[in-house]
C-alpha cells in the first residue's frame, strides 16, 4: 500500500520486454516524431511566411499545427526515451506535467477544429457575412476563449486527479500518463466522484461540440449540392475535406479508445489503440490538409522553391 504523498514516480507500460523491438520502438518513434515535426513547421512557415494564407483557415490552422507539435511532444520524447534506456519509469512531477499537457493540447484540438467547422460554414453557407463574422478580432477572440477555457479544464482535472490518495501500486496501463489510468489508482470514494462530475462537465461540452459539427456539415452539404456548377461544388468540397477527414480521424480513435467492450481488451491491443488517437493524428493532419489545400500546397512549394535558390545561391558564392 501507497499514497500519494510517498510515490517519487509511477511505471509506464513498456512497448515490449525484448531489447530489439524497445529499439524498434525507438526509430519508429522517431520517424514518426520528424515526420510530424518537420511536416507542422512547415505548416507554420508557410502560414505565417504567405500573405495568401493570412486568411481566417490559415490562423486557425497554424493554431491546430501548433496543437499537434504540442501532443507531439508531450507523449513521444518519453516513450522514446524508456524504449531506448530499458525503463520505464517516469517522476511524479514529469507525470502530472505529461497528464496536463495532454489533456490541454488534445481538448485544445478538438476546440479549434469546432471553431474551424464554423469557418467552413460561414464560408459556404454565409458568405456575405463572412468578413463580419470572422474579422481578425473576432478571430483572435474565438482563438483565445478556445486556449483559455481548454486550460482551465485541464487544470481542474489534473489538480483534483494528483490530490487524491493513491494506495493501488504506481503502475500505468499506459504508454504515457493519462488521468483515466491515474485515477485506477486511488482509493478516495469522494474524490474519484469529483472528478467524474468535471469528466461529465467535458463530456458534454465536447457533445456539444460534436453536435455543432455535425449540424454544420449537414448545412454545408446541403448549400453545396444546391450549386450549379460541378467546378463551384468541387472547390467547395475541396475546402471542407480535409478538415471533415481531420476530424473523422480525432473523433473515431477517440470514440473507439473510450467505447470499446472490455472484452476486446489487452495491454498489447490498448497500446495500439492509444497511439492510434495520442500519435497519429498530430503526425497525419498535416499531410491531409497538405494534399487537399490548393492554397498551402502553392504555399509550400513557393517557399521551398525560395529556400532551394537561397541554398545554391550560397552554395555558389561560397570561395
Amino acid at each position: 500500500m501507497s499514497n500519494s504523498s510517498s510515490l517519487t514516480q509511477f511505471l509506464l507500460l513498456a512497448f515490449a520486454d525484448r531489447r530489439e523491438l524497445q529499439l524498434l520502438h525507438f526509430w519508429l518513434f522517431l520517424g514518426i516524431s520528424l515526420a510530424a515535426l518537420l511536416a507542422n513547421g512547415l505548416i507554420l512557415s508557410a502560414v505565417a511566411c504567405d500573405h495568401h494564407l493570412h486568411t481566417p483557415m490559415g490562423f486557425f490552422l497554424l493554431n491546430l499545427s501548433l496543437t499537434d507539435l504540442g501532443c507531439i511532444c508531450t507523449t513521444v520524447p518519453k516513450a522514446m526515451h524508456n524504449s531506448l534506456w530499458d525503463t520505464t519509469t517516469i517522476s511524479y512531477m514529469g507525470c502530472a506535467a505529461q497528464a496536463f499537457f495532454f489533456l490541454f493540447f488534445v481538448s485544445a484540438e478538438f476546440s479549434l477544429l469546432t471553431i474551424m467547422c464554423y469557418d467552413r460554414y460561414v464560408a459556404i453557407c454565409k458568405p456575405l457575412h463572412y468578413g463580419t463574422l470572422l474579422g481578425s478580432t473576432a478571430c483572435a477572440h474565438m482563438a483565445a476563449a478556445a486556449w483559455t477555457t481548454v486550460f482551465l479544464n485541464a487544470l481542474l482535472h489534473i489538480a483534483n486527479t494528483f490530490s487524491l490518495p493513491l494506495c493501488h501500486g504506481n503502475a500505468l496501463g499506459q504508454f504515457f500518463c493519462e488521468t483515466p489510468h491515474i485515477l485506477k489508482l486511488s482509493c478516495s470514494h469522494s474524490g474519484y466522484l469529483r472528478e467524474i462530475g468535471l469528466t461529465v462537465v467535458s463530456a458534454c461540452l465536447v457533445f456539444g461540440c460534436f453536435i455543432f459539427i455535425v449540424f454544420s456539415y449537414v448545412q454545408i452539404f446541403r448549400a453545396v449540392l444546391r450549386i450549379p456548377s460541378q467546378q463551384g461544388r468541387h472547390k467547395a468540397f475541396s475546402t471542407c475535406l480535409p478538415h471533415l477527414a481531420v476530424v473523422s480521424l480525432f473523433v473515431s480513435t477517440g470514440l473507439f479508445t473510450y467505447l470499446k467492450p472490455p472484452s476486446i481488451s489487452s495491454p498489447s491491443f490498448d497500446l495500439l489503440v492509444s497511439i492510434l488517437y495520442s500519435v497519429v493524428p498530430p503526425a497525419l493532419n498535416p499531410l491531409i490538409y497538405s494534399l487537399r489545400n490548393q492554397e498551402l500546397k502553392d504555399a509550400l512549394k513557393k517557399m521551398m522553391t525560395g529556400w532551394f535558390s537561397e541554398a545554391k545561391m550560397f552554395l555558389f558564392s561560397a570561395p
